[in-house]
């Protein structure tokens, strides 16, 4: 025979069954965000309107700075030998 009122101490643990799951559902979600790398250097890189963000464009300057040194420094090391 099943009983179909639940105790009072059944019910305090289905709450607490539910609790724990809304929880554990918000760290996977959280864990999940974390661990989603291309959305977190989208989100760093651009606006949500498509825009690059000043961060995109530093970075994209100290490229630019690094590729042109690279460029620069084999020039030289051509006419050195």
């Amino acid at each position: 025979m099943t009983e179909t009122n639940p105790t009072p101490i059944a019910a305090d643990l289905e709450a607490d069954i539910e609790r724990t799951r809304a929880e554990l559902a918000d760290t996977v979600d959280q864990l999940a965000a974390r661990l989603d790398v291309k959305s977190r250097v989208r989100d760093r890189f651009v606006t949500s309107d498509g825009r690059p963000t000043q961060t995109a464009f530093v970075a994209g300057g100290v490229l630019a700075l690094v590729i042109a040194l690279a460029v620069v420094r084999g020039v030289r090391r051509k006419d050195h030998r």
